[in-house]
């Protein structure tokens, strides 16, 4: 499929978020992305399924700051109830939920999370908040190519997936005993790489088409 895809981030994202992200999701991505419309979906069900499978996971993990459960509890109920919305608009087309392989992506990523607390607890903090960034990104790049139904809720998604971003990152921040700018940084590398470079097979946050 051939479109006409600006190289540019979508300027209605916040200028924070923007600055996060190491790059903007290549063009090449775009492409193979409406190219699998099917795979889209079912990968993006997934992925709501596991960002909420985090949340909680940090609940139980870290039941001392107070900060960090309240924004939790809220993330995993919103990311369930996208789980729930994705999965509807799938049975309307006709699409049926089932297992993925996951993509290189967060595991990536998580490679490079250091094993000591608090370290550790920051560390996954920043990948959350990449994992979000990257999300909110691709969505608001696809909004524009999407059938009426997809847009729109892409675009409400755009709000909830920024929103999840700044609380991540400004959990980090307060949790760290030091500044974050460099561990960010080293975050930011690996994201870059794993976004720009080809993978073998389409997910939601692959790379390029091999």
């Amino acid at each position: 499929m051939n479109v006409t895809i600006s190289p540019d981030h979508d300027t209605s994202l916040p200028e924070e978020l923007l600055d996060f992200l190491p790059c903007a999701t290549p063009n090449a991505w775009v492409e193979w992305a409406l190219d699998n419309e099917t795979l889209l979906l079912i990968d993006h069900a997934q992925c709501e399924k596991k960002a909420a499978s985090t949340a909680m996971s940090l609940m139980y993990r870290y039941v001392d700051h107070v900060d960090l459960l309240t924004k939790m509890s809220q993330l995993a109920r919103e990311e369930l109830l996208h789980f729930e919305q994705v999965v509807k608009i799938m049975r309307a087309r006709g699409i049926e939920y089932r297992h993925l392989s996951a993509s290189r992506y967060a595991e990536g990523l998580r490679e490079l999370v250091r094993r000591d607390e608090p370290e550790r607890l920051v560390d996954v903090l920043i990948v959350g908040a990449l994992i979000e960034a990257r999300s909110c990104e691709r969505f608001a790049r696809l909004i524009p190519h999407l059938d009426d139904e997809l847009a729109k809720f892409y675009r409400g998604l755009v709000k909830s997936e920024g929103r999840h971003f700044e609380d991540y990152i400004t959990l980090a921040s307060q949790l760290s005993d030091a500044p974050i700018e460099a561990r960010i940084a080293v975050f930011k590398a690996r994201e870059e790489q794993l976004v720009t470079t080809p993978d073998v097979a389409f997910r939601f946050h692959s790379g390029v088409p091999a």
